[in-house]
């Protein structure tokens, strides 16, 4: 919400606090500042300019010859390339020496040989954004008031010499979504009175009622509606403070009947829509639900199809307006209209929300719809709205409002205690500073018997309980005034349960291999959540996203940690080693189950080099090796090496070559590998290896006991064997041939060598292995190696087709 501080100032005089004040007082009372702005910050030399003559440049198609009155003794020349410049018309002119928008500094120059004292300007050139400026001074320079006195600084003309306070309000606060409800603020924390002006609305003899029927279907959906009329209004443009007022709220400027209904929006919080009473083909409103697959034009020229979730403003027949989100395009204002039909209503907010997702039609009326308005104020705003455009359209307002429903509001009561606000908040506060901090609200109080009894007005529809009067007697009062307290009671010794420790202990091990702990965001796209799959899931759709980057929940660790790793890669910080523990959610394919199923992960990412360049070593890149490494060296600090194996897998993400699932028994439970150069590029990463596990899997795991034993007194002996086999055997299918065959003296097998390329047939492949045997209670004999040798021979060159080396 932004406000403007002179605005405000109207109705609540804090010109003894500068902005900066204010903005900080609000902070600390809850209502957070996002910023501060003063639009004529950074300009200078910048005047009221009178265009006495323009000609054509002589030697340019586009370029103007401009002499224009800066209101010094001699017309200034400047040469202009604006396509609406012409003589009689005030303008905005930035002299020789004065600083634009972007810190541009203007110069005296010639343009195509023709001197130029200084440029014309557009609103661009002073900052303003082009979606707030209108239309008609889109593509060119900006007109003046015809009464600007000629030399004067251009500030005060267009309200820059204002300071706009950019206010983050949150959904409970929606009552400050108005310049009404931040003075109402604004006067309680200075204890300030509010003083709104009053406004005469002038009406005809002719009853409104006379040219209109309006009725609402069902009352819960509109539970007040309510149309004015007012004719013989003459479109055009709105005055300059309008204009300014609105341009400096982030608004567009279009006629002076669409801007009126923008100014009460930001005056009061009270959305309006002005209809062309002509163009409705009717003289009857009916607010019904929308017919499924019923088609309608919104304001932006789109055909949309509505479905009963929607309320629509109907003509009797066909829809004319989305109900809160949009009105349609046949019955907008334009410079043809001369009948007003204008809109005061309160919609269901959920409908309203749903609507504005569904078509993406996000809007400030229907965000006040959603969050709630003053229900107190919704013909008051009509009366003022209806009264301005009498005034600036030259209209007449037709005697009464018709209504279709009407709301009664009425003050909700609330009450406490001083013992209970003061035991609440920890303070010392008498009764009559409760009563002061109320009177400053606005809330009439009545103490009877020790309870104090709140009468909160509609504009203050967020309080209800007890509680909210807590909060609003702790703003006024100070959160920063409120005492420190200990907390007191006995103290209890916690415990962790052996998932908790065992997880501690995946953190330790991890970090002992040189990896950091990144935290990832649960949500992501939809498409990366189906990457890099341990099992096929449907995906869980958050049903009000923030963003479509962040619509569904995550199905996988890996990608969030890609993203970490391309987020610290593009800002130089090249070698990067990740883990994270965090749950992911599974879906199955009951449609009776909408709650996914929470798996607890562990994943590790890293990219870059392992070990830096230095001057005793060269750097040492990460690869699949190294990865692998981290896995086996967590897999063996939780226990669990016996129980793991690993075999080649195929996942779309990842290389072809360098993937390996994990398997817990006989279950897959991770993989371990390269992602695949193609996903490694989209990330714009170099490489990456990763990992990804099912931790509740690990954790959860009966591990054997661990056993310790002696030493063996007796001496070990290692034989070493070399084979060609082809190249498609694994060494977890060699590993397995021999540990069946080597029997249960032996104690190691570790391959030392692998070899392909020359005296090595096609197809196949050198491998050698060491073989460690030992008895604990005997010496082995020449003999006994012997014989367990030749049973693995065998066992090779049956089982695999090896060829012994």
């Amino acid at each position: 919400m932004l406000v403007s501080y002179k605005w405000l100032n109207e109705y609540v005089n804090v010109k003894d606090v500068t902005p900066k004040e204010l903005a900080d007082r609000l902070s600390l009372t809850g209502i957070e500042v996002e910023g501060l702005e003063s639009p004529e910050e950074g300009l200078k030399k910048i005047v009221v300019g009178d265009v006495k003559e323009c000609i054509p440049h002589p030697d340019s198609d586009h370029l103007s010859i401009c002499q224009v009155d800066i209101g010094t003794e001699e017309l200034s020349q400047i040469v202009c390339g604006a396509p609406n410049i012409k003589a009689g018309v005030k303008v905005i002119v930035a002299l020789p020496g004065s600083r634009i928008a972007g810190n541009v500094k203007i110069k005296k120059g010639k343009m195509r040989g023709q001197v130029s004292n200084g440029m014309i300007c557009s609103l661009q050139e002073l900052g303003y954004s082009e979606s707030v400026i209108p239309k008609e001074f889109a593509e060119g320079i900006y007109y003046l008031p015809a009464d600007a006195s000629v030399g004067e600084p251009v500030f005060p003309y267009l309200e820059m010499d204002d300071t706009i306070i950019d206010l983050s309000i949150t959904p409970n606060r929606a009552d400050a979504l108005s310049i009404r409800g931040v003075a109402h603020e604004v006067a309680a924390i200075y204890n300030k009175n509010v003083t709104f002006p009053a406004v005469e609305l002038t009406e005809t003899d002719q009853k409104a009622s006379d040219r209109i029927k309006v009725s609402v279907t069902d009352k819960n959906d509109a539970p007040h509606y309510e149309i004015r009329i007012i004719e013989d209004v003459k479109i055009g443009p709105s005055p300059q403070w309008l204009q300014n007022r609105l341009m400096n709220e982030g608004i567009r400027p279009i006629s002076n009947v669409v801007d009126v209904t923008n100014y009460i929006l930001l005056l009061f919080g009270q959305p309006l829509h002005a209809f062309d009473y002509d163009k409705l083909g009717s003289q009857e409103i009916v607010v019904r639900r929308g017919k499924e697959n019923e088609a309608f034009t919104t304001l932006d020229g789109v055909e949309r199809n509505l479905n009963p979730e929607n309320i629509v403003i109907t003509n009797g027949e066909v829809p004319v307006a989305l109900a809160g989100v949009m009105g349609g395009l046949d019955s907008e204002i334009s410079a043809e209209t001369t009948t007003v039909a204008l809109e005061m209503a309160m919609f269901d907010h959920t409908s309203v929300r749903r609507t504005s997702q569904s078509y993406n039609l996000r809007s400030e009326s229907s965000m006040r719809f959603e969050k709630g308005i003053n229900q107190g104020d919704i013909s008051l705003a009509g009366e003022v709205a209806a009264a301005m455009i009498a005034e600036l359209a030259d209209g007449k307002v037709l005697q009464g409002a018709v209504k279709g429903s009407e709301i009664q509001a009425k003050n909700v009561e609330v009450s406490t205690t001083l013992e209970h606000v003061n035991r609440f908040l920890g303070t010392e506060l008498s009764q009559e500073q409760v009563n002061d901090i109320f009177k400053a609200l606005g809330f009439a109080t009545s103490v009877n018997a020790g309870v104090t009894t709140v009468s909160v007005p509609p504009r203050r529809w967020d309080i209800t309980i007890e509680a909210d009067l807590m909060e609003e007697i702790a703003r006024i009062y100070g959160y920063n005034n409120l005492p420190s307290t200990l907390p007191e009671g006995q103290t209890v010794a916690g415990f962790l349960t052996e998932a908790q420790k065992a997880t501690r202990k995946v953190r330790n091990l991890l970090e002992g291999a040189s990896l950091t702990e990144a935290i990832s965001y649960a949500l992501t796209t939809e498409a990366k959540a189906q990457q890099f799959l341990l099992a096929e899931s449907k995906v869980t759709r958050v049903a009000w996203p923030m963003s479509e980057d962040r619509s569904t929940m995550r199905l996988n660790l890996i990608s969030g940690l890609l993203e970490d790793l391309a987020y610290n890669v593009a800002r130089k910080n090249n070698d990067v080693a990740f883990y994270e523990i965090g749950h992911v959610f599974y879906q199955d394919n009951d449609p009776k189950k909408d709650l996914p199923i929470e798996q607890n992960h562990v994943a590790l990412a890293v990219t870059g080099n392992a070990v830096g360049k230095a001057w005793s070593n060269k750097a040492e890149a990460y690869d699949y090796y190294t990865i692998k490494g981290m896995v086996e060296a967590l897999i063996e600090g939780l226990g669990l090496t016996e129980e793991i194996s690993y075999q080649a897998l195929q996942i779309t993400e990842m290389h072809p070559g360098q993937t390996a699932g994990i398997y817990l028994d006989e279950t897959l439970i991770g993989f371990v590998g390269q992602v695949h150069p193609k996903i490694a590029k989209s990330y714009e990463l170099k490489s990456a290896f990763v990992a990804e596990l099912n931790l509740d899997a690990l954790i959860t795991f009966e591990k054997a006991p661990l056993v310790f034993e002696a030493v063996s007194k007796y001496p070990a002996v290692s034989r070493d064997i070399a084979m060609l086999v082809n190249e498609e055997n694994t060494n977890a299918e060699i590993a397995e041939v021999i540990q069946a065959a080597a029997g249960k003296f032996l104690t190691k097998l570790q391959v030392f060598d692998v070899y392909q390329g020359e005296n090595i047939e096609a197809g196949k492949k050198s491998m050698a292995y060491n073989l460690t045997f030992a008895n604990p209670e005997a010496t082995l004999t020449d003999e006994e190696i012997n014989r367990m040798m030749t049973k693995v021979t065998k066992n090779l060159t049956e089982k695999l087709q090896a060829v012994i080396r």
